[in-house]
This record gives structure tokens, sequence and C-alpha cells, in this order.
């Protein structure tokens, strides 16, 4: 393949200069502007992704300045939506390809990765090893593992330490990527093993067909989460994964009933999911019965969740009943909002004790941000009130709003007009205050 001319020493690259505009040095992204400015990143990146292929000691070393240009762009924007993070990551992942279409020195590659994660004050490289292990090829995963493992052995004389803990888990994630099922069991037998890797021990045995071996090491697994005093964060997999084998296994009813004691033990729409797929066809409404008695001692926000899942509003509308005003304002709105929704038609009174809920809980802790929230909740409360004929409880809710929030004048300035009768106390939208001022400049145009 025929390679592109190389550009003439000591002259910049053009490519630097695309890399340069695109970072917008100097100007400070916020977070809404993230996602466009990335894109903008992600675009010269590709550029340069193509130059592998025909030039890639060019792309290597423009990968590196692109790099360098990200850390020193990465106090001049607000990354909460971690994408700034992402590209920088996808961007080594690039360097590496670079490097290893060019014939590089796998050591050297491996030596400087590791450099990047020693020194890595915005966390571009945390568990960068994940990430890497997916385009190392061959000869790169070995020279990596190596020098891994020297570390790991240098900590390994102080067990309880950082050291040893952060190089073990960088070491398992090299051997599944190399699928080495061997080294990884060793591994964890010398570290101590974990739910963790009996899940990932597990997963490459079914890659491998082998259901029983597989079957084992999730039980193995399960009973070392059952052993930790908060569980761990393969439970859930390990209960998916076991469920799985046993239906390959043709033991169907043994993952009904793991499936059964799951729910019973964390009832939730998502248990339940996962319960009604081994339940007989002919057996649903049974099964679903069941499953309603089970989990009235669910958490509230679960059984909400999970009774307007499965369009149980009659029960959903007891349970509300059933509920003082005050646990239903300690609740997340995640869960209120759409039981309020459902519940308007057919029992507005205890929708409109949902939508009061909502407003309460952004008043009572502060949260002026949310106060235009808070008066839409107010409203739609007052609406529902009226409708199911309670406008008693209406005026006892603006008592209460009036008694506890009367030093909000800002808040309590607009909820008087809701109290007064005002179709809604919110502010129009923008676009409606636009609309407005747009339709009588037109009016005046046209005199």
């Amino acid at each position: 393949m025929r390679r592109m001319k190389r550009q003439p020493r000591g002259r910049p690259d053009p490519l630097e200069r695309q890399i340069e505009l695109a970072l917008s040095p100097g100007t400070f992204i916020r977070d809404q502007a993230s996602f466009s400015f990335v894109s903008g990143l992600e675009e010269v990146a590709a550029t340069i992704g193509k130059l592998t292929r025909t030039d890639p000691e060019r792309a290597t070393a423009l990968c590196e300045t692109f790099l360098a240009g990200c850390y020193e762009k990465a106090e001049e924007l607000d990354d909460s939506s971690g994408s700034f993070g992402q590209f920088a990551v996808d961007l080594i992942c690039a360097w590496i390809k670079a490097r290893q279409a060019s014939g590089a020195d796998p050591d050297e590659t491996a030596a400087r990765l590791l450099a990047w994660m020693d020194d890595d004050p915005y966390g571009f490289c945390y568990h960068l090893e994940k990430d890497a292990a997916k385009v190392l090829d061959k000869a790169g995963l070995a020279a990596f593992e190596k020098r891994i493992r020297a570390r790991f052995e240098a900590a390994s004389a102080e067990p309880s330490g950082h050291g040893y803990r952060r190089w073990s888990e960088v070491l398992r994630a090299l051997y599944l990527a190399q699928k080495n099922l061997a080294a990884y069991v060793a591994l964890a037998d010398e570290t101590g093993l974990t739910a963790q890797d009996c899940h990932a021990v597990a997963s490459l045995l079914v890659k491998r067909r082998k259901p029983d071996e597989a079957l084992a090491w999730v039980e193995r697994g399960l009973d070392l989460d059952r052993k930790t005093p908060h569980g761990s964060t393969a439970s859930y997999g390990l209960a998916r994964l076991q469920r799985e084998l046993l239906t390959k296994l043709n033991r169907g009813n043994e993952a009904l009933e793991a499936a059964w004691a799951d729910f019973r033990m964390h009832p939730s729409k998502y248990t339940y999911g996962d319960l009604m797929k081994y339940v007989p066809a002919a057996e649903r409404a049974a099964w679903h019965e069941k499953a309603m008695e089970a989990a009235q001692g669910a958490e509230l926000d679960s059984l909400i969740e999970l009774l307007l899942d499965t369009r149980e509003m009659e029960r959903l509308a007891e349970l509300v009943c059933g509920t003082t005003d005050e646990t239903l304002e300690r609740l997340s709105h995640y869960a209120t909002e759409p039981a309020a929704k459902k519940l308007e038609r057919r029992h507005p009174g205890l929708a409109a004790r949902l939508w009061r809920a909502q407003g309460m809980r952004i008043v009572n802790a502060g949260k002026s941000r949310y106060y235009d929230a808070a008066l839409s909740n107010f409203h739609r409360a007052k609406r529902c009130y009226e409708r199911a004929g309670l406008a008693a409880e209406w005026a006892e809710t603006v008592c209460q709003v009036r008694y506890h929030h009367h030093r909000k004048t800002g808040f309590m300035s607009r909820f008087e007009l809701l109290a007064a009768g005002s179709a809604h106390a919110a502010q129009p939208s923008f676009l409606d205050r636009a609309k407005a001022r747009w339709g009588g400049r037109q009016g005046r145009n046209d005199s």
C-alpha cells in the first residue's frame, strides 16, 4: 500500500491546526455543550484514524498531540456527562492501533501506557486496561501483562495495600481479555476468590460451551455472595446466569424456583420480569397473583413501580389510599409522578395526594431551583381535588403551605396566585413569552 507523503521536518502537520480548532483553547465548554463539542473532536480523530492504514507513524504522532491537547483542555470544560473522558480513552486506543500498525516496540507501548496510568490527574486512564486489552495485539498484551505482573509481584509484600489490589484487578482484566482461564483462576486463588471472580469464570466457561462447569462456578459465587455482609455487585448477574444455565441443562423447574426465591427476596418490576420468563404460559395468571401477594412487603418505591408495570391500578389505588401523606412526601418523584398520572382519571382524589406530595417534597427541602415544578405539582393537585369534590383537602393544603413556608416570598407570591384561582401560577414558558412579544410587534407593523 502506498504511504502518504511525509511532512517536511520542522513544518507543523496541517492536521494539528484542525486539532487546535476543535479543542477551542481558551473557551469554557459547559456540560450542555459537551456533546456537540466532543462530536467535533471525534470528526478530527476519525480523519487521523484513516491515516493508521497509510501512514501509521504520522497517525501515532497526531494521536499524541491530540491527547496532550485533551489534558490541556481538561480544566476548560464541565465533563459531568463523561463524554470527554471517554473520548480521551478512545484516543489512547487509536494511538495503540497506530503504534501497532507502525511496528513499534510493544514493550515500549506498554511502558508508555503504564506511565499514563501512573500520572492521570483527570482520570482518563481509570480502568484503561479494559479498553486497552480490546485493541492490543497478542504481543502487546503479553508485554503489558509482563509489566503489570512485575508491579503486582513487587506489591505482594503488602497484600492489604492499594498497589496489590490495583494491579491484581488490572491482571484480571487482561486475563479475561486473553480468555486465559487457568491464569485467571490461579490469580483469584492467590489473591482471594470473590463472587465477581466466579461470575467471570462462569462466563468464560459458557463461551466454551461447558454449562455444567459454569453452573458450578455460579453456585460457588452465589454462596460467596451470601456470606458477604452487604452482598456484591455480581449478585444480580450470578442469579440471572444461574437461571439461564439451569434452563440449558433442562432443569427448568429449578430455574423457576430460583427466580421465585429472588423475587420474594427483592420484589421489583425487574425480578418480576425475570420470574415470568420461566413461568409456563398456562400458569402465568396464577403466578402473577402469587407474585402480587408476595410483593406486599416490598419497599414502597419498588412496589409502586411494580404495580404500574403490571397495570395493577386497583392495587395501586389501595396502596396509595393506605399510605400517609408524610410517607408519600418521602418518595422520589420517579415513582409518584407516573402513579399520579395513571390514577388521575379513575381516582382523582388519590392522584391529588400524589401531586401534593411531590410539591411538598420540593418546598420542604427548600429546593428553589425546582419551585416551578412544585407549582406545577400543586396546580395538578388542585385540579384533581376539585374533580374529586375534595375542596376542603385543597384548602387544608393551602393552609399548610402558608403556615410552613410563608417566608419563601418568591415562591409564595406565585403560590397565592394559584390558591386564588389563577389558571396556572407558573411563569409562561420562554416560547410563550416570545410568541406574545412577536404577536405585539406584528400588530404594530400592520397598523
